[in-house]
C-alpha cells in the first residue's frame, strides 16, 4: 500500500504524469492510494515567507494523513519541490511533533521507491536516447543517484548535464525586468544549449514543474 502524493503541479497541470506513476506503480504490485480533496504541501507560501499560512496547510496535510503516517505507509512524491519540503522544512516547521518526523522519513521519489522495493528486471527496457536535467531541490536534498540507476536499468544512454539552475525558480523566470534577464542567462549557460543540440528523438528528461 503507498501514498501518491497529489501535488498541485501534476493534479492540475500534468496529471498524465500523475496516471503513469499510478500505472507503474500498480503494475509493480502496489495498492496505489490517493488522499482525497485539494492538499498542498506550501511550498509557493514557504518560499514568500508566509510561514504561517504554509503551516496551515501543512497541518492539513498531516491530519489527513495521520492514519496512514502512523502505520508506515510511504509517500510517493513526483515533485521534488514537495518532496524537500516534507523531508526537509516540514520537521524545521514542526520540530516537535511525532507525525511530522514520521511523514519526512516515509516521504520518498517515486525513483527512490522503485530501486528500493522493486526488482529492477521487472522494468521494460527503453533503447533510448536521453538529456536529463536534475531540479535544484532534487539535486540539494535528495540527490540524483537512484534517478541515475533506473535510468541505467531500463536501458536510457543519457546523459546527467551539471546545468545547475534552470533559470525558472518557481515564478522568478516569468518576471519582468533583470529577474527575467538573469533566468534566460542560467538557462543559456548549459541547460538550453544542450536541449537545442540534441537529436529529435531524444528524450528531455526532467522532473519537476518548473
Amino acid at each position: 500500500r503507498v501514498i501518491l502524493w497529489p501535488d498541485t503541479f501534476n493534479n492540475y497541470f500534468h496529471p498524465d504524469t500523475a496516471l503513469a506513476a499510478a500505472r507503474v506503480l500498480q503494475g509493480t504490485g502496489f495498492q496505489v492510494v490517493v488522499p482525497e480533496g485539494h492538499f498542498c504541501c506550501g511550498r509557493p507560501l514557504y518560499d514568500w515567507g508566509m510561514l504561517d499560512r504554509a503551516k496551515d496547510l501543512l497541518r492539513e496535510v498531516l491530519n489527513a494523513l495521520r492514519h496512514e503516517i502512523r502505520a508506515g505507509v510511504p509517500v510517493v512524491v513526483l515533485e521534488p519541490s514537495c518532496a524537500s519540503v516534507f523531508r526537509d522544512e516540514l520537521i524545521n516547521l514542526f520540530p516537535a511533533d511525532e507525525d511530522a518526523m514520521r511523514l519526512s522519513k516515509q516521504t520518498v521519489l517515486l525513483s527512490e521507491f522503485l530501486c528500493d522495493h522493486v526488482d529492477m528486471g521487472r522494468l521494460p527496457k527503453m533503447n533510448r536516447k536521453a538529456v536529463v536535467h536534475g531540479h535544484c531541490h532534487h539535486h540539494a536534498i535528495m540527490k540524483m543517484t537512484k534517478e541515475e540507476e533506473i535510468l541505467k536499468h531500463v536501458g536510457v544512454d543519457y546523459k546527467l548535464l551539471d546545468s545547475g539552475c534552470c533559470g525558472m525558480a518557481g515564478s522568478f523566470g516569468f518576471e519582468k525586468g533583470e529577474r527575467y534577464d538573469v533566468s534566460v542567462k542560467a538557462g543559456e549557460r548549459v541547460l538550453l544549449p544542450a536541449v537545442r543540440s540534441a537529436a529529435p528523438d531524444t528524450l528531455i528528461v526532467a522532473d519537476g514543474f518548473s
